[in-house]
């Protein structure tokens, strides 16, 4: 006994639909990983993917002050202070005075840091940051001046550029 088949609808490929709604599928594919990634961090953790990076660049440059570690997460220094004043309130971080100088601030994670370090899913800076960081350096000045034009075109007031990503901020 033969069965006939019922014809099937052609989805619409990516070679058949125009440009700019190619270019927003993508972007949607990227922050919507970017958004399931902060979700399983916060779940995961307990705290915001911002404030995991943070935690993490803490552990790995222990003493470090609240000026480096924005440089290390390429914020401003009042946001890098923001995330900090969280992980101090919740006890995941401490801070204490340098022996040198007594006006540097010296950043430790604590044993509860550590354990919320260990329940994370990584990459701890972020999806974003991490496949940034593995792309070549031609395609990040092609990025980096498509998303110039892009931004341009909006018309984005780009001190928001100093926020990471998962901040809540």
């Amino acid at each position: 006994m033969t069965t006939a088949k019922t014809p099937r609808k052609k989805s619409k490929t990516a070679e058949s639909v125009q440009p700019p709604a190619r270019v927003l599928r993508r972007f949607r594919l990227v922050f919507n990983a970017i958004k399931a990634h902060f979700r399983s961090v916060e779940k995961k953790a307990g705290i915001s993917g911002a404030q995991v990076w943070a935690l993490s660049v803490v552990r790995d440059q222990p003493g470090i002050g609240v000026g480096d570690l924005a440089r290390a997460m390429d914020v401003h220094q009042s946001t890098a202070s923001n995330l900090l004043r969280a992980l101090i309130d919740a006890g995941l971080v401490v801070s204490g005075r340098g022996a040198a100088d007594r006006r540097a601030v010296q950043l430790q994670v604590t044993p509860k840091g550590q354990r919320i370090l260990k329940k994370a899913p990584g990459p701890f800076t972020g999806l974003l940051p991490d496949a940034l960081q593995r792309l070549d350096t031609a395609t990040l000045n092609r990025l980096d001046r498509d998303l110039g034009r892009l931004i341009d075109e909006l018309g984005i007031d780009e001190r928001g550029a100093s926020f990471p990503l998962g901040s809540g901020d």
